[in-house]
């Protein structure tokens, strides 16, 4: 039985970037894992932990050695291997060197195909400290550093700069050299509560030692809790909520070792400025947590997590309190200056942003929103004079200083903007809805005038960045087309809107009349449309030969595809389903041989000779108006179940009717029928698509 200890791993830095940390921790314990795998080393479990100033692994139970590899290597057949004299062949004699061997000591193996030459030999697995410096290496040279930096005079490259490095097995030091450290068994504790070196007996002390002398919370899910618990108790003792933006919480996890959360407070009055503003100014600048009062109210009062326990907490307080005011000073300015002017006012301003160098500024966009809009706003039956004016209107607080200053406002800062200029609620909540949904998951617009501009946005900038041939490519896409298309493909869904997709790709294209936009243009929009969509449904578990099944018939209104699929999801479940997707196969087959000219329009009932025929032919008589009543109604699940009825006069005519006879009027007149049949399917679903099941 192998041997086995424990693995401990840590590179110890300078503060490593917050947003990356979780991503790099991940990344180095996945390839010392996957270095470890490929060796055939076993353990029995792992954990990897991570601070702003340490990146580490352990690995519990890891064997001591590989284990012994049976080799073998199969040479020339022995028939080709020997001469008629019985002397090696050069074929031979090349094998045996190639294996350090001489010919004679090379066995054979028998196989169905005849004998062979064969080399066996045990290859001795190798002791896992002398396999460690590699797999570690490759580990830090594959981690996701988009900008590595050197430091001092060293040749070596680092996130960071890197100043110790421990590698212990077992009770041992494994002698390995990397980003110019030789490992060691000492870490390092808190920079400011614990600078000295603490000695690492054994790996399993590694996270003990250095909470409870260290003061370091190494695990970065623990230290995560300690923060949100810290943050949401602090805010309950002061009587408000704090409201924890997890991707916030992530960022302050990575910037402390050791957190203490503490309260703080500004000056009442700058609760005169939108709430967004001032929670952007200490979110996104500060890192502070923000509170609310019962009603969802901003409060007047801040959380910030300090990186040590101080004895002066006071005074780390109002450090804090100093920093911040200068930043709501600041919106307290940018909302009243930018307040002094109607937003409409703004909108000549956007003529001097460029947008895209061939599509033109921001205010030629903002036109073609607006165009775009009105005829969206029209065809779904919308308020088209709202939709013009949100559509006017909703790029102008890009030219206020507060969007200047806080980018991740735009929007919500036109919102109150427009309000402030007398705008109404429609305009105004439509053009912070118009960026929406700005992330995976994020809320639709509210409001029927939001949804208008939102397409038009989002199908303007499609439209014109496919035009010119900057189509996304891997994964680079600059300018957010995947997001865009997804946007609307969940706006058209999950708010029910029967716009004609493809007119309206149209309708932008001839809007970028001013710009050279290519002739496949329409095409590549389309198709972009339906990848986006087919993802969509896949997140939402459909199988993907149904969600191929609703695409294949390449839909120009996608607001009824739910329906559909839920359809063809019972439909599946029926006991006839697979038949009649196996017949729908059938049909495809020969209507696709056939010249579609010569097939009539009408079947001709005088010329329906056989009874099976006959038969098919009153049954989708029967079913047609039926089946156009509850398409009508919308309710296509009832519909797909009518069409179930079709198996057996299906079946039937596949087994006692001749399609493709010699008489040509009696073959067209049968083609028809089954392509009478085809259209009905197709009406919901393309069955031919589905796969056996």
């Amino acid at each position: 039985m192998t041997d086995s200890n424990d693995l401990l791993i840590e590179i110890g830095t300078e503060e490593l970037p917050p947003k990356a940390l979780k991503g790099l921790s991940d990344a180095f314990a996945q390839g010392i894992l996957r270095g470890l795998d490929q060796a055939g080393l076993k353990y029995t479990g792992h954990h990897a932990y991570a601070t702003p100033r340490r990146l580490a692994l352990l690995v519990n139970q890891l064997d001591s050695c590989q284990p012994d590899k049976k080799v073998e290597k199969r040479g020339p057949a022995v028939a080709a291997a020997f001469d008629d004299e019985g002397c090696p062949t050069q074929a031979a004699q090349g094998f045996a060197r190639s294996c350090g061997m001489d010919v004679n000591d090379l066995e054979t193996m028998e196989t169905s195909k005849g004998s062979w030459l064969v080399y066996r030999s045990e290859q001795k697995g190798q002791h896992t400290p002398s396999l460690l410096p590699d797999i570690l290496q490759q580990a830090a040279d594959a981690l996701p550093v988009p900008k590595r930096m050197r430091w001092s005079d060293l040749s070596e490259s680092f996130v960071r700069p890197v100043h110790w490095l421990v590698v212990l097995f077992g009770n041992e030091v494994v002698p390995v050299s990397l980003l110019s450290q030789t490992a060691g068994r000492e870490t390092r504790g808190h920079r400011f509560h614990h600078p000295q070196p603490l000695f690492l007996a054994k790996p399993a002390a590694y996270a003990p030692l250095l909470e409870s002398e260290g003061q370091v919370m190494a695990d970065y899910d623990t230290r995560r809790e300690a923060v949100r618990a810290q943050v949401v108790e602090l805010a309950h003792q002061h009587g408000g909520t704090a409201v924890i933006d997890e991707s916030l919480l992530d960022e302050v996890t990575s910037l402390v070792e050791w957190p203490t959360a503490i309260l703080g407070a500004f000056d009442q009055r700058f609760l005169e400025v939108p709430a967004e503003a001032l929670i952007s100014a200490m979110k996104d600048h500060q890192k502070y947590f923000h509170l609310v009062d019962k009603k969802g109210k901003l409060m007047p009062c801040f959380i910030t997590v300090s990186n040590i326990q101080s004895t002066h907490a006071d005074v780390v307080r109002d450090g804090n309190e100093r920093v911040i005011n200068p930043r709501l000073t600041d919106a307290n300015f940018f909302w009243t200056q930018d307040c002094k002017i109607p937003l409409a006012d703004y909108s000549a301003r956007l003529a001097s942003v460029v947008f895209q160098k061939k599509l033109g500024s921001l205010l030629d966009k903002s036109e073609r929103i607006q165009n775009l809009a009105g005829s969206i706003a029209t065809e779904l039956g919308f308020d088209q004079d709202s939709a013009l004016r949100a559509a006017s209107l909703c790029k102008c607080d890009l030219m206020t200083d507060m969007v200047g200053e806080f980018p991740g406002l735009q929007g919500i800062m036109g919102r109150y903007y427009a309000t402030a200029s007398n705008e109404t609620a429609e305009v105004a909540q439509a053009i912070e809805d118009h960026y929406r949904p700005r992330f995976a998951g994020d809320e639709l617009p509210a409001t029927t005038t939001g949804q208008a501009v939102a397409i038009a946005d989002k199908l303007d900038t499609l439209v014109g960045i496919f035009g010119i041939g900057q189509a996304p490519t891997g994964d680079k896409d600059p300018f957010a087309l995947r997001r865009a298309a997804l946007g609307i493909v969940r706006i058209l869904i999950e708010q029910d809107l029967g716009l004609d997709l493809r007119k309206t790709i149209h309708t932008a294209i001839t809007v970028n009349e001013k710009n050279a936009l290519a002739d496949d243009t329409a095409s590549q929009v389309y198709e972009f449309f339906l990848a986006r969509t087919r993802v969509y449904y896949s997140g939402k578990g459909y199988a993907a030969d149904e969600i191929d099944a609703i695409l294949s018939l390449s839909p120009a209104v996608f607001n009824d595809m739910n329906h559909r699929l839920r359809a063809l999801s019972v439909f599946r479940s029926l006991p006839e389903a697979d038949s009649l997707a196996a017949a729908n196969k059938r049909i495809s087959n020969l209507l696709n041989k056939a010249d579609a000219a010569d097939i009539p329009a009408k079947v001709s009932a005088d010329a329906l000779l056989e009874p099976a025929e006959k038969s098919l032919a009153n049954a989708l008589t029967q079913l047609q108006m039926q089946v156009e009543q509850l398409l009508s109604k919308g309710d296509f699940t009832e519909a797909m179940k009518q069409l179930a009825g079709l198996r057996e006069p299906v079946d039937n005519f596949f087994d006692d009717v001749m399609v493709m006879v010699d008489d040509l009027p009696l073959r067209n007149n049968r083609l028809a029928l089954l392509s009478g049949v085809r259209k009905l399917f197709l009406s919901i679903a393309d069955l031919s698509r589905l796969q056996a099941g």
